[in-house]
């Protein structure tokens, strides 16, 4: 019989060429088990990816993109599944809460911009990590790392600053005290942290720089944010 993925005449268990198993096998209990272990294997699923990036995030994302990327979640699934964890954590505490916050008033689409994100944290921190790469780049221009690669840094990290917004929110929740502020503080310190660390954990300028490209990014965003939706609002009443 022929590969199915890549038409070679296939010999053996697994494709010669693709490495593709000459036949699947049947999706059942023990599968799915498997596939959870897969994800939360200590050593090298998302509990190991938690440990790892809060142990010493800048040499464990620089590992990732310059030797081994395979002990490490995908960054992309990575934040998008702890913005999972957190937005449902702040739906079932109901907490009415966010660490992007915006009263537009009169502009509509503004809100509905901000809602979006408030419903879609996943998505909406890989479009903020544009912003932020672009003012490290920018900070860091003598850094060999580009900005796609930037990008990469800040999915890890901003995973590990929702599962810090996600902790507050629980603590909020089963003790109703107003912790998210702090959270939010927390969150923020973390990423200063660890983005310094990337780009030379010795150099305290560094963390400085950190901080003001992240902020300035979060800005930015928001500034876009609000500002597109003035511009959306206006030509629909022209």
């Amino acid at each position: 019989m022929n590969c199915k993925n890549c038409n070679t005449e296939v010999n053996y268990k697994f494709c010669q060429e693709c490495g593709h198993p000459k036949s699947q096998e049947r999706i059942n209990g023990k599968y799915i088990i498997h596939q959870i272990e897969h994800v939360i294997h200590f050593e090298r699923g998302i509990l190991y990816t938690i440990k790892e990036l809060i142990l010493n995030p800048g040499q464990n994302v620089n590992n990732y993109l310059t030797e081994n990327r395979s002990r490490l979640v995908k960054p992309i699934i990575f934040i998008v599944l702890t913005s999972l964890i957190y937005t449902l954590t702040i739906n079932f505490f109901h907490i009415n809460d966010s660490y992007i916050k915006f009263n537009g008033g009169k502009l509509t689409t503004s809100i509905k911009i901000f809602n979006w994100i408030k419903g879609h944290y996943g998505y909406a921190n890989v479009l903020i990590s544009v912003f932020i790469a672009f003012w490290l780049k920018l900070f860091f221009r003598k850094s060999d790392f580009n900005i796609f690669e930037i990008m990469i840094l800040l999915c890890f990290v901003t995973g590990i600053a929702m599962l810090i917004f996600t902790l507050f929110a629980l603590i909020q929740g089963l003790t109703h005290a107003n912790l998210m502020a702090i959270g939010g503080m927390a969150g923020v310190g973390y990423c200063t942290w660890a983005i310094g660390q990337f780009f030379n954990k010795s150099k305290i300028t560094n963390y400085i720089k950190a901080l003001f490209a992240y902020l300035l990014g979060l800005l930015t965003f928001s500034l876009i944010a609000v500002y597109g939706g003035i511009l959306i609002d206006w030509f629909i009443k022209r």
